[in-house]
């Protein structure tokens, strides 16, 4: 008691505790940017804790030692009004509460609460300022300029790093030095807590088999990868199309959104593949009925082994024309040396095996060739300056073969 009579404003609440203090007019929560002034009116004060009421629902509070004279004498009093800097802190044991301080942003003590937000992994809100060398700069808590290597600011890296010049994102300071002299923050931890996060809801939802929608991230000579949001995999060479693929740009960019239906899931080892061919028409369902045993038709040699040449009749349709069909007339050891990559030529389909996709070619017969039908396809389908048919290209070049060979 005063010589009033009346309860010391600074003692009487030292029987309540800090818990219930902030029971007082506490609503939801403000939000703030650390460094940002905010003016406020004292609402009690205590030893430790001045609180404070700054217009919001919630109230906020100041440690008190702030407002100690030289003699250890407290200077504020309930309806003072103040302006004070709001603090990055972390959630009190007992309840989130709004922390401030007295000092100017960028302030020891700002430092300090700095280096809590370090300790407890508490996420900071900043603004890419410029770029500099190895990364950018980045300021926080109201003047506090801080680093932000290239690496620590995506999950990919970026053609164009100027692009977050001017940005507000969130991140977290992953180096700290006494004093924040030296201070490394990071958004690429932010995102991988997100992309966390996302893979637990996708793993209760997506099974193999199951088609998801995703964006191309990155390509590689076996492949390319997809993010299905929260979730990366790869679709090897050999998904993502019917036909023969030589060069996966010539089919996906980067940021490309496709469809992808899951291969294999494997959870533990954070592997993941996926198909695009499979969310498009297999050519084969239509093979049957159009490549039936007999018919004729033009291709091209998509790939020569020592054991015949390979044609493409559609993407996504090969068949093979046996070394031995191409040797008839006269013996060989290798198709290349009467056939050449991305040829032309007329084959027959000699057997269709549609459970084992597989089409067996070979060369129209000189009875064949000689009668009226073949002549009309031979018409129909050879193209303005060509030479004649394979098996007229196939004889020239035995001929020329047999000529360098006489002495």
């Amino acid at each position: 008691m005063d010589e009033t009579g009346k309860a010391d404003s600074v003692n009487k609440p030292a029987e309540e505790d800090f818990e219930a203090l902030l029971e007082q007019g506490m609503g939801d929560p403000a939000v703030f940017d650390p460094g940002d002034k905010i003016e406020a009116v004292v609402t009690q004060v205590t030893q430790d804790w001045t609180f404070i009421d700054f217009g919001g629902k919630a109230d906020g509070y100041i440690g008190t030692n702030e407002f100690m004279d030289g003699e250890a004498q407290i200077t504020v009093r309930e309806g003072d009004t103040l302006e004070a800097f709001f603090l990055p802190s972390p959630r009190h044991p007992m309840r989130f509460t709004t922390r401030l301080t007295m000092e100017t942003a960028g302030s020891d003590a700002l430092t300090d609460h700095l280096e809590n937000a370090y300790q407890s992994g508490i996420p900071l809100d900043g603004v890419i300022e410029k770029e500099i060398k190895g990364g950018f700069a980045v300021k926080i808590g109201g003047n506090l300029r801080v680093f932000c290597p290239y690496s620590q600011m995506a999950i990919h890296k970026t053609a164009d790093p100027a692009q977050y010049i001017g940005q507000s994102l969130t991140f977290k300071i992953i180096q700290f030095e006494k004093g924040g002299r030296n201070v490394v923050v990071s958004h690429r931890v932010i995102l991988e807590e997100q992309r966390e996060e996302a893979k637990k809801a996708l793993r209760k939802t997506l099974h193999e088999g199951t088609t998801a929608t995703g964006a191309i991230t990155s390509i590689a000579s076996f492949g390319a990868f997809v993010d299905i949001g929260g979730l990366e995999g790869l679709i090897p060479i050999s998904e993502i199309s019917w036909g023969r693929v030589e060069d996966i740009h010539d089919h996906l960019r980067i940021g490309q959104e496709v469809d992808v239906v899951a291969k294999s899931l494997d959870w533990e080892n954070d592997k993941f593949s996926f198909s695009l061919k499979e969310t498009r028409t297999d050519p084969w369902e239509n093979v049957p009925a159009s490549y039936p045993e007999g018919s004729l038709h033009t291709g091209t040699v998509a790939r020569l082994a020592p054991f015949g040449a390979f044609v493409t009749l559609e993407p996504g349709v090969d068949g093979l024309l046996h070394i031995s069909e191409l040797g008839k007339e006269k013996h060989i050891h290798h198709p290349k040396e009467v056939l050449a990559e991305n040829q032309a030529v007329e084959v027959k389909i000699s057997r269709l095996d549609v459970k084992q996709k597989r089409l067996s070619l070979e060369l129209p017969t000189k009875d064949l060739q000689q009668s009226d039908a073949y002549q009309k396809y031979v018409a129909q389908n050879q193209s303005p300056g060509s030479m004649g048919t394979l098996g007229d290209l196939l004889r020239a070049r035995m001929d020329r073969m047999d000529e360098k060979k006489k002495p």
